[in-house]
């Protein structure tokens, strides 16, 4: 089981990383939430929790707790600019469907 990010989600999140100061990585979770069913949600950590699970990609340390993880196994985190929006997008090969704001999931 693992996650991974793209070379350009790398570069923002290393980018952010030096931006706040520092931090040991990105958390990447799910939560029960939006229109879909579960939601995204990520945030910059200082250190891992107790239930992290660490993987690497790119260069960056991505930190997922154990029950997020079978939901968003084998996704990648790209960085896409679409239009005058940028931000993270998810690919998730487990997402039976995503909603239309593309923020949550269905599995």
């Amino acid at each position: 089981m693992s996650i991974s990010v793209t070379p350009k989600a790398a570069a923002q999140i290393r980018k952010a990383i030096v931006k706040r100061g520092g931090g040991v990585g990105l958390r990447v979770a799910v939560k029960t939430s939006g229109c879909s069913g579960y939601a995204y949600a990520l945030e910059f950590a200082d250190a891992a929790a107790d239930d992290d699970l660490s993987f690497e990609s790119e260069g960056v340390q991505l930190l997922v707790d154990s029950r997020s993880l079978p939901l968003i196994d084998g996704t990648q985190l790209d960085w896409v600019r679409e239009g005058l929006n940028e931000g993270f997008k998810f690919n998730n090969p487990n997402a039976a469907s995503n909603c239309g704001c593309g923020e949550s999931f269905t599995v």
